[in-house]
């Protein structure tokens, strides 16, 4: 049974914000301020991701501005963070990125799990092809209900005879799946494959 075709290519940011890791603090917060962005990854030679420079990391200096110099409770790498100057000493490395080829389920997880917005997308060098964002990752469900429901009829029901005369319909991203199946054991089987078509919200089963 057919897995949905959409990727991390299919929706991410080809022209991605970058800068190397001389770039000095001001000059990636007026980066990040120009381009409406949360994150921008850092780059060496001829564009290989070193690292990344995330807000979080750039409010460390703000965060611990009226510290006590002499106090010693403080973390070592945090104390270095919050007196960087450069994208060098301010990042994030090695930087947490994402395939072009991974699907939109694997990114979210990666997000989700390394508590980032955004990832860059490398290729198998570790060069940056452009970036994908928690935002990037939404666009599916501007699908239509008419493009979801012909996936789903041409990926997942026409590849199994007995579902093929089943109906299918899409309102707001809610699949509803009407019809007679002989074989029960395949209703799990055919919910898994719709819920994984980009768009799907949730889906209904109404199967005599």
């Amino acid at each position: 049974m057919a897995v949905s075709p959409h990727s991390v290519s299919d929706v991410m940011t080809h022209t991605a914000v970058a800068v190397g890791r001389h770039a000095g603090y001001k000059e990636i917060v007026e980066l990040m301020d120009q381009w409406k962005i949360s994150a921008v990854p850092v780059l060496a030679g001829e564009g290989r991701v070193i690292g990344v420079v995330s807000e979080a990391d750039l409010l460390l200096k703000e965060e611990h501005r009226d510290d006590d110099p002499t106090r010693t409770d403080t973390p070592l790498d945090v104390s270095a963070k919050a007196a960087a100057l450069t994208a060098g000493d301010l990042m994030s490395s090695p930087a947490v990125t994402v395939r072009a080829d991974a699907t939109l389920s694997e990114a979210a997880r990666i997000m989700a799990r390394r508590r980032v917005k955004r990832l860059p997308v490398v290729d198998a060098q570790g060069l940056l092809e452009g970036v994908v964002s928690r935002s990037d990752l939404l666009k599916v469900f501007l699908r239509t209900d008419e493009e979801i429901a012909a996936e789903i009829r041409r990926d997942v029901l026409d590849r199994v005879p007995a579902a093929e005369h089943l109906e299918v319909t899409v309102e707001d991203g809610l699949v509803t799946l009407k019809g007679a199946l002989a074989d029960r054991t395949l209703v799990p089987l055919l919910a898994r494959a719709i819920r994984a078509v980009e768009g799907t919200v949730d889906i209904r089963l109404d199967l005599a």
